[in-house]
């Protein structure tokens, strides 16, 4: 890894081109590798030669885009997924099994809220989501014997709250367990949690790496960082009957994890990125650093404005110096912090559902964190399957309006949300 900073790493890590080979990263749209001998490809198999043998494991185009992420966050190897949804199971799943526990922040996304409370409670896996707000020695009250890690979104989507990863990284690693941190929002560009203890970290890709709104994705990346041979991970630290025996910990060192990751759970759920996906996400992640800037301005902008409207009950946005998360964000965001703003219409749900229907340059879509402008109703819609109370364990109320500035002018953004709240 070159000592770039990280806005020239956002476009010179992962590819190296030799000599008359193509400037910009190759699509390699291919499910298979040639070889001349069996010998080869089982030494690939058995992890002792580098190279390929078939895309659901590693492709040379996506292999390019994971070492660039890799770079980005300060990990030691990352791993690609179909969505960001596919990278927090894998995360999980990786390191828990049936009659394990992990605690996770309440403030998260929806998608992910409904994979811990009931897809993981069907696989066996309990989940404990508690105010991250709280005290360390508030949160140790909820470690148990088998708690596996702790959970947390640098950025909570949409509640925006922001973690404390100093924190519960040393929560998580006075109990010997990891800290997983969803860096979506944040980026590698406001936020690197390794930085700050996280041991992995995961993305939505779909969001501002990739930026644009055209390919799903998520990726992990390993720290390196965190003991897995402390008797906690067997899944880790034993041999692997599944794959000749292998020792994650012992054979591969600091990328035990993302290894057993890749050979074991993408080998068997094939939540593979396609290689054209990565080629567009490799395209985002080249103006990442400029379009975060602009996000980030463009939305304080915005909540500012709104802070001044008669017809706006609250506004939430952690760079308002009157958030109750302004120090954390300077903290650990002190470049800024996303591009995504949360506010109350006065008038309740109704009066939100009209103003949005009344907005003209801003669109309702299910997304957020790309070059347009979006907004979105979270409690009618991305986290209409939970229920009145983990609505608000999630720090989503019914007036809600979650809205994703864009890098248009914020002149025209502002003037669209003026003509909006007129109508009301």
């Amino acid at each position: 890894m070159n000592n770039y900073h990280i806005d020239t790493k956002c476009i010179q890590e992962g590819y190296q081109p030799k000599n008359g080979e193509a400037r910009v990263v190759p699509i390699y749209q291919s499910t298979t590798y040639k070889y001349d001998s069996s010998e080869h490809v089982g030494k690939l198999f058995d992890l002792v030669e580098e190279g390929f043998f078939y895309t659901r494991l590693a492709n040379p185009t996506v292999d390019y885009v994971e070492k660039k992420i890799a770079a980005l966050e300060g990990g030691v190897g990352a791993m690609c997924t179909s969505s960001g949804q596919a990278a927090s199971l894998i995360a999980v799943i990786n390191i828990c099994s049936a009659g394990d526990h992990l605690i996770s922040a309440g403030t998260i996304y929806g998608g992910t809220f409904n994979l811990f409370a009931v897809t993981l409670k069907r696989m066996g896996i309990d989940v404990s989501f508690v105010d991250a707000d709280a005290s360390i020695e508030e949160l140790q009250k909820e470690i148990k014997d088998n708690t596996k890690l702790i959970f947390a979104e640098t950025i909570a989507n949409p509640a925006l709250a922001i973690a404390d990863i100093e924190k519960l990284s040393t929560l998580a690693h006075n109990n010997g367990v990891p800290l997983i941190v969803d860096n979506t929002f944040a980026t590698p560009i406001n936020c690197r949690p390794i930085e700050f203890g996280a041991d992995i970290v995961i993305h939505s890709t779909s969001k501002y790496m990739d930026g644009h709104a055209v390919a799903l994705g998520g990726v992990i990346v390993d720290s390196g960082n965190f003991n897995w041979d402390n008797g906690k991970f067997p899944g880790l630290s034993t041999p692997d009957a599944s794959y000749h025996g292998m020792v994650y910990t012992r054979d591969c060192g600091k990328t035990a994890f993302i290894t057993k990751a890749r050979v074991q759970l993408m080998r068997d759920l094939g939540s593979t990125p396609s290689p054209n996906n990565a080629f567009l996400l490799n395209i985002g992640l080249e103006t990442l650093h400029l379009r975060m800037e602009r996000h980030c301005s463009n939305a304080l902008t915005v909540a500012k404005y709104l802070e001044k409207q008669d017809k706006i009950s609250w506004v939430n946005y952690p760079g308002l110096e009157n958030n109750k998360y302004y120090d954390l964000a300077q903290k650990y965001l002190p470049n800024g912090t996303c591009g995504v703003i949360s506010f109350g219409i006065k008038g309740g749900r109704e009066a939100a559902i009209k103003f949005m229907d009344s907005l003209k340059l801003a669109a309702i879509v299910v997304h957020v964190a790309d070059a347009r402008t979006g907004v979105l109703h979270p409690a009618s819609t991305t986290h209409r399957q939970l229920t009145d109370q983990q609505l608000i364990d999630c720090g989503i109320t019914p007036d809600l309006i979650r809205m994703s500035i864009g890098i248009e002018n914020v002149d025209d953004i502002v003037a669209d949300i003026e003509q909006s709240l007129e109508k009301l």
